[in-house]
């Protein structure tokens, strides 16, 4: 919060995307996540830029893990921090969704029992690749 906290702000919008213990009705063992970096790390930047600049924020941050996300833990924190709180919750939700449909970043979705996992996409509803073992 420390990074986008103003004098200015009148609302700062924080968001903790965390791993659940489900999917799709199939226990969850852990999420593990994958990136180009350097690509990735371009991405998430500019994604800062139009969001701060679209919504007029005084802050923003995108953090996102890589490697294994056990159950309850987070994978992605976004905070903003704006004049007035409907810019920065507009901005916290669209700063979400630009991550998770154009950011380099993979998960894997750990199933228990001999299921194996899932690789796919760091989007909603993405159709995943069958891990097999």
């Amino acid at each position: 919060m420390d990074k986008v906290k103003s004098s200015k702000a009148g609302a700062i919008v924080i968001f903790a995307g965390t791993t659940r213990d489900n999917f799709d009705g199939k226990v969850v063992k852990h999420l593990e996540y994958s990136s180009y970096v350097p690509m990735a790390m371009s991405t998430l930047s500019n994604i800062t830029r139009s969001v701060s600049s679209k919504h007029g924020l005084l802050g923003i941050s995108i953090t996102h893990r890589l490697g294994t996300v056990p159950i309850g833990e987070e994978s992605i924190l976004i905070a903003v921090s704006a004049p007035h709180r409907q810019a920065a919750w507009k901005a916290g939700e669209e700063a979400l969704e630009e991550t998770k449909q154009k950011a380099e970043i993979w998960k894997l979705e750990e199933f228990g029992g001999e299921e194996g996992g899932v690789w796919r996409a760091n989007r909603d509803g993405a159709v995943g690749v069958p891990v097999v073992r």
